[in-house]
């Protein structure tokens, strides 16, 4: 595995040297900035990342007012009390896309969001405290306790709440395979140890965040 000063040279030689590399990268938010996000944020987000899944993200974008009205500005607790009528009534909501699946994981996401809140005071208390070395960690947390947030769903996620982050895109994961920490798309509970552990050793080398590290392996391809 090289080292990331050299995977970085990779990448600076690929996008016209380090000051214009260095231009493309931006670091995470704050502990304190992510711990101070309101719950109905992340519900709204992790409702965002759901629909986005295998779907035009422009087409979300655009219609997205009409998401933040159709679920009541994504009020946890109104959320979380979802029933049949309700769902009957969303499917047939013109302002959101009217797939029932993920239409249903907003009322599971909302209790999980409330199970965070319980526990810790609040979901972004939750998830700025998570350790970045721990990152793979956080992502099964999202997984097991939330609904249809697992793969990249949840990378996305966190990485758009400003949360420090890895995302195991297509091109990061080919540069990992190149430095033979995988040999193929990491879903198995070793292979993403051993992803865990790579991002950790870099970081520990280059002082630098998991976002930035994983935007520089994207762009050493």
């Amino acid at each position: 595995m090289r080292s990331f000063d050299e995977i970085f040279e990779i990448a600076a030689n690929r996008k016209g040297g380090a000051e214009a590399l260095e231009a493309l990268l931006s670091g995470p938010k704050s502990e304190a900035e992510i711990a101070a996000i309101p719950d109905d944020r992340w519900l709204a987000a992790m409702t965002r990342g759901v629909f986005q899944a295998g779907f035009n993200w422009k087409v979300v974008d655009a219609m997205w007012p009409g998401f933040e009205a159709a679920f009541d500005g994504f009020d946890v607790g109104r959320c979380a009390m979802l029933n049949e009528e309700d769902f009957e009534r969303l499917v047939s909501d013109t302002r959101i896309i009217r797939n029932g699946a993920k239409i249903r994981s907003v009322q599971h996401n909302a209790v999980f969001v409330q199970s965070l809140s319980a526990e810790h005071g609040s979901a972004g208390k939750a998830i700025a405290a998570w350790p970045e070395t721990d990152f793979i960690g956080l992502l099964e947390l999202l997984k097991k306790g939330g609904s249809r947030l697992g793969g990249t769903t949840g990378q996305y996620l966190l990485r758009s709440q400003g949360k420090d982050s890895f995302i195991l895109t297509q091109s990061v994961i080919a540069r990992l395979i190149a430095e033979g920490v995988i040999d193929k798309p990491p879903t198995s509970k070793k292979a993403q140890a051993d992803v865990q552990a790579a991002f950790n050793a870099w970081m520990e080398q280059s002082g630098r965040s998991l976002t930035e590290i994983s935007r520089v392996l994207a762009m050493s391809v």
